[in-house]
């Protein structure tokens, strides 16, 4: 299978300002050919217009911004090497899946008999072969999706963005056609900046994240690094679920920090906490229940959910309700069950108020 020529993309100090209004502080960013970043954030962050930048839907204010090392910053849409998949698929109802692919190309003034063999390729890329005398009509959310990929990688871009491309499909699929663009992506090659606000899309697809706040970046890093190690409360909060529990830290020595939850004394080594107040991130699925005989923090479940693969506890403690997630087949508590909540030291993440 043919690989597309990647490019890299940069942010040089990039600032974007609609009249007063800052949408995007100075942006320093490094995306490597081959690479799919995906843009994370709340509404409002500054993620769609971080890529509308890239795109060159957007007028950088300040900075410069490159695409494969070559100065972009005042060129055109049209004239970026970019293509782009938007949140609705935008395919011409009247048009075969072929004729939807190869749109773009024909635009551009190529032959319609060499389009339409590099609509064939395209298709045959995003395993649709043989779909391209179907209207769109007759396909599926997720197979529409690739006709959408396929319109896009055609022209050859050197960057692919993807602006929530699987918002439009329900939960099962969107896991199913999520692979399938990782896969694409991988197969050729392609530098991708996909942007959501779905965690678990993001941390499913990625090489990196970049999580997006108030139009700067938050945090930057893989999706293990974000969710074992976050720098914020916010990051702790934002990247899978977590229990924030507010800890005073006694004493720090040599990057191992001294503190107490509820009745328990714990230490854990992060170099770049202080003495003082702190927040304790627990992740749920790091908390164990036994007995309330066992030497832990004494809890009382207060709610319990079986979820097929998994239990979800709500556990009522000195330190506050605590979140818990138990495999299936351990030991089942039910309401009003009295336990023991036990929290290993390296399981507990320090960040700062």
């Amino acid at each position: 299978m043919t690989k597309i020529n990647a490019g890299s993309v940069r942010f040089d100090g990039v600032v974007k300002r609609f009249g007063d209004v800052t949408a995007l502080k100075r942006l320093d960013l490094d995306i490597a050919a081959g690479e799919l970043v995906t843009l994370l954030g709340p509404s409002g962050c500054g993620k769609t217009t971080t890529l509308r930048l890239i795109a060159g839907l957007e007028t950088a204010s300040d900075g410069r911004i490159e695409i494969g090392g070559e100065d972009v910053t005042h060129l055109t849409a049209t004239s970026r090497k970019v293509s782009m998949v938007f949140q609705s698929y935008a395919l011409f109802p009247h048009m075969s899946v072929a004729q939807n692919v190869a749109y773009g190309l024909t635009v551009g003034g190529m032959r319609k008999t060499e389009a339409a063999q590099k609509a064939e390729h395209g298709l045959e890329m995003v395993g649709l072969a043989g779909y391209g005398e179907r209207l769109p009509s007759e396909l599926s959310g997720g197979q529409q999706q690739r006709v959408a990929v396929a319109r896009a990688i055609v022209l050859e871009p050197e960057v692919l963005l993807l602006d929530e491309p699987l918002s439009n499909l329900d939960a099962k699929l969107r896991r199913h056609v999520r692979e399938e663009i990782r896969q694409i992506q991988q197969r050729l090659g392609l530098t991708a900046v996909y942007v959501t606000h779905d965690q678990e899309e993001a941390m499913a697809v990625s090489d990196r994240i970049i999580v997006m706040r108030n139009a700067e970046i938050a945090q930057a890093g893989s999706p293990k690094e974000l969710y074992d190690c976050p720098n914020s409360a916010f990051i702790a909060d934002f990247i899978g679920d977590a229990n924030l529990v507010p800890v005073e830290i006694d004493r720090v020595d040599d990057g191992q920090c001294h503190f107490t939850i509820g009745n328990r004394r714990y230490s854990t080594t992060n170099a770049l906490i202080q003495a003082g107040p702190a927040q304790a991130v627990l992740r749920p699925q790091s908390i164990n229940l036994d007995n309330p005989q066992m030497d832990g923090l004494p809890g009382e479940v207060t709610a319990a959910a079986y979820l097929g693969r998994e239990i979800q506890y709500t556990v009522e403690t000195s330190a506050g309700p605590l979140f818990v997630i138990a495999e299936a087949n351990a030991r089942a508590h039910k309401r009003g069950d009295a336990v023991s909540v036990n929290i290993a030291n390296e399981a507990v993440r320090l960040v700062a108020n």
